[in-house]
């Protein structure tokens, strides 16, 4: 197995319900019979489908312009704040009652997260789990790509999460990421 040169081939931008999507690919390995590549979006093709948007996944409005593109738009958003509306669209994409969401996830009394005003913005660690929660449904959404899919997979026991369901992690980061490196696995092929 040898390297080759790394000359990357710039693909025809393409134009995908109104967003432009820019990709280069790139060879990685040549063998003797064949060439892998791998597949590099630019910034700008984030958000290809409105699903693939963690505004979509908060229930934020995309009018706002904003776009997230690095790691430190979302950690800026996470401390920022965001509303308990956002906590609610996530509970109905997970398929959760908001009481499980509040109580269970976020540790917060639902009573409590009632009482607040709807433009009221939420601790920077509430927050900041939400969107780790809507970081994982993207992901989730871009394994599935069906949002009915998305929530039978998230609420069905998984062997390779010792038979809990992968909402039963969500309480912790360090379940958020075991459920997401589960979510690799399928999309490598690896029985999960």
């Amino acid at each position: 197995m040898r390297k080759s040169n790394k000359i990357p081939v710039k693909k025809s931008s393409q134009k995908k319900q109104g967003h432009k999507i820019s990709e280069k690919i790139s060879p990685v390995v040549q063998e003797d019979q064949a060439m892998y590549y791998t597949l590099e979006k630019s910034p700008g093709s984030f958000n290809i489908e409105n699903r693939n948007s963690l505004i979509y996944w908060l229930g934020m409005p995309s009018s706002n312009g904003k776009s997230f593109v690095s790691d430190f738009d979302i950690i800026k958003l996470g401390a920022s704040g965001i509303t308990k509306n956002a906590i609610h669209t996530l509970a109905s994409f997970i398929g959760i009652s908001r009481k499980y969401i509040s109580e269970n996830i976020f540790d917060v009394s639902v009573k409590t997260l009632e009482r607040k005003d709807n433009r009221t913005k939420l601790d920077k660690k509430t927050s900041s789990h939400a969107v780790e929660i809507a970081k994982l449904l993207q992901h989730t959404y871009e394994v599935f790509r069906d949002e009915e899919k998305v929530k039978r997979w998230l609420n069905k026991e998984n062997r390779a999460l010792n038979n809990l369901k992968p909402v039963e992690l969500f309480d912790t980061l360090s379940g958020l990421r075991l459920v997401d490196n589960i979510l690799v696995r399928i999309e490598e092929g690896v029985y999960s």
